[in-house]
């Protein structure tokens, strides 16, 4: 197959362009895989041919003409657009040369308006995403039976992570490392995490024990600034966005993911799978189908500061429950969300989205 993915953020690097890069290397071994990309600093780390393209808008008549021109050149079979801003643009570039458009989600999303309804049911061929609370958020909310679905986990590369991980971090301050890591913006609740960490240090928690947060974003400064107030500015650690975060993971003993809505965050498998014991929430995305409370992981209300802080707590107090999580999470990584997993599975959607008549 010839397949085209789809990415125009404008700046940065997060999850979502995580799971294109690694969907990418996966299916390109047996396709031709493709990418019309907006950001230089995401093109140059996606290894697959490539083309800048404007992307100004939902409606850009010069990002479609360029799109039916790669397709029609390189003969493409599917369009995957990885960001709802591209959704439109890839579906009528599909509709214009007989080719098909699979959306991808990797967050929860209800269809509560009826402009959202019509793209998703009219111009959809399938969809993607990574969890089964995605899927059934979007049934519930008036996605069509019609609409193929389907559920594909994210595939981890434990080999190369576990090799990265090798490589030296600055020399920290502390015994004990604590880390959370996303794009700095309020849908990731890092705010929360903050507080919770001040109120374990008001009360006394080990002066050795540090927070590192890793990402860039537009919260960046807000977050020093709160860490500040709450007078734990010397034990937070703002990383800003960094290549290989994959040595701060194997350095610390708890990851905790604060956001209220995440699909399968990539960043807390790869946590895991360099053996930290995870704190996360329940109130969104499917996580809850990975994580079970106290066996592999420990689920909290992502947006309540004190239950965050009582279950970091909780590891911070018991070594031997924290290395027991942490060894059943990394164990549960390694069997649900391997790469060749993900690979087969993206290849048996696509093909039947190609050989289904239109």
């Amino acid at each position: 197959m010839n397949i085209l993915f789809l990415n125009s953020a404008r700046r940065g690097w997060g999850g979502n362009e995580k799971w294109l890069k690694m969907a990418a290397a996966g299916l390109q071994e047996n396709h031709n895989v493709i990418l019309a990309y907006r950001d230089p600093d995401i093109g140059k780390r996606i290894a697959v041919r490539k083309f800048r393209l404007p992307f100004r808008h939902e409606l850009d008549a010069a990002t479609v003409a360029r799109l039916m021109e790669l397709i029609r050149t390189h003969r493409i079979d599917i369009l995957v657009p990885t960001k709802q801003k591209e959704y439109v643009l890839a579906a009528i570039a599909a509709r214009l040369t007989g080719s098909r458009c699979v959306f991808r989600l990797g967050i929860t999303r209800k269809l509560d308006t009826p402009l959202k309804r019509l793209i998703y049911n009219r111009l959809a061929d399938g969809i993607i995403v990574n969890a089964r609370r995605i899927k059934s958020t979007l049934r519930a909310s008036g996605l069509k039976d019609n609409v193929n679905v389907r559920v594909v986990y994210n595939g981890i590369d434990t080999e190369n992570i576990a090799h990265l991980a090798q490589a030296a971090i600055p020399e920290l301050p502390f015994d004990t490392l604590i880390t959370a890591m996303g794009e700095l913006s309020p849908r990731k609740g890092f705010d929360r995490l903050i507080d919770a960490f001040a109120r374990l240090a008001h009360r006394g928690m080990n002066s050795s024990t540090g927070l590192v947060i890793i990402g860039e974003g537009n919260m960046k400064e807000t977050l020093r600034k709160q860490a500040a107030a709450l007078g734990i500015d010397s034990r937070v650690v703002l990383t800003g966005f960094l290549e290989n975060p994959y040595p701060y993971l194997a350095a610390s003993s708890i990851f905790v993911m604060p956001s209220a809505n995440e699909g399968i965050s990539n960043a807390l498998l790869e946590a895991a799978t360099l053996g930290n014991a995870i704190v996360t929430g329940t109130s969104g995305g499917g996580i809850t189908e990975v994580i079970r409370n106290r066996e592999n992981g420990l689920l909290v209300d992502a947006e309540n500061p004190e239950d965050i802080a009582v279950n970091i707590s909780l590891l911070l107090d018991s070594p031997v429950l924290r290395r027991q999580i942490a060894g059943n999470g990394q164990k549960t990584v390694g069997e649900l969300f391997s790469m060749k997993a993900m690979t087969h599975e993206l290849t048996d959607f696509f093909s039947s989205i190609v050989n289904h008549p239109a």
